[in-house]
């Protein structure tokens, strides 16, 4: 599972992408968003939860190489879970 606001319009999408990746859902966001302000919470975000949670934030706004990021990182975590793998482009 893998969550994605490729088009998000609100801070709200933060707030909602924030409790996917708390959960264990690596989550795409298109643009941005405007949390560029603290280094240190840009580098928790997208680096620093995935040793504590598994999960991360991943910012990629060309749609193709967020799709292909999000498959690699189904197919990693259903590789891990002993589940069959898939060959992925």
């Amino acid at each position: 599972m893998a969550g994605s606001a490729p088009e998000w319009y609100s801070e709200k999408a933060v707030t909602i992408g924030t409790y996917f990746v708390a959960s264990g859902v690596t989550t795409h966001l298109g643009p941005m968003p405007p949390i560029t302000g603290s280094l240190n919470v840009v580098g928790l975000l997208t680096d620093g939860l995935k040793d504590v949670v598994g999960a991360t934030f991943a910012v990629e706004p060309d749609p193709e190489k967020a799709a292909v990021f999000l498959r690699k990182t189904i197919e990693e975590k259903r590789k891990v879970l002993g589940l069959d793998s898939r060959d992925v482009a």
